[in-house]
């Protein structure tokens, strides 16, 4: 809409800086979007501490129109941050390689002491599953089916799966659009294809055809 400004803010995923995501906000700068990144500590707060500090972030966020890109643990963030702070501005949301329906490593990491240690406060309602439903938004959700990282040393992954998070696992009832892409779960986030479909999605709602 002319005239309106856009802001997109992008939320890391598990074990993660931000700065894995740098690539993918050049490209969404240079699609014409000013990008903030928001930063958590992601074993140290739970998915809704985390989401209470992306709620007080976003106030500082310029724009009428807010876009929220989300790799990873990143997209339960975002189903926790409506639950905490619902009225948020309009804006789309891309998620990608978020298990929305918990992750089956880290269920497999959990059965042990250290394992629960090294995935700390990210399991309460988060990679285990049980996150808020997320409604009156319009969500994209990329997927990758390239299997390469280490989640099947851990335990089986149903295919297809990006290495870390099976397809299956990134649907939910609140996923408006749902595209899979032969991308690795790392590998997403310097994808120039992702890049583009993240585009069309934050400004038509659809992903390309």
């Amino acid at each position: 809409m002319a005239g309106m400004r856009t802001s997109v803010v992008t939320v890391h995923g598990w074990h993660m800086t931000g700065l894995e995501m740098a690539l993918l906000r050049r490209r969404l700068r240079a699609g014409g979007h000013e990008v903030y990144p928001f930063r958590y500590a992601s074993r140290r707060r739970t998915p809704e501490q985390a989401a209470r500090a992306l709620a007080a972030f976003l106030d500082d966020v310029p724009g009428d129109l807010v876009h929220l890109v989300a790799h990873s643990l990143g997209g339960v963030i975002v189903r926790h941050l409506f639950e905490v702070a619902p009225v948020q501005r309009p804006g789309r949301i891309v998620m990608l390689g978020s298990p929305l329906q918990g992750s089956r490593v880290a269920a497999r990491l959990a059965q042990n002491r250290i394992g629960r240690w090294w995935l700390g406060a990210a399991l309460d309602r988060g990679l285990l599953g049980g996150s808020p439903i997320l409604r009156g938004r319009d969500i994209g959700m990329i997927a990758g089916s390239r299997a390469r990282g280490p989640g099947p040393l851990f335990t089986r992954l149903p295919h297809p799966h990006d290495g870390m998070v099976a397809v299956e696992e990134t649907q939910g009832p609140d996923v408006f659009r749902h595209l899979t892409l032969p991308e690795s779960h790392m590998g997403m986030l310097v994808d120039r294809a992702v890049a583009q479909e993240t585009l069309h999605f934050l400004e038509t709602g659809e992903f390309l055809p």
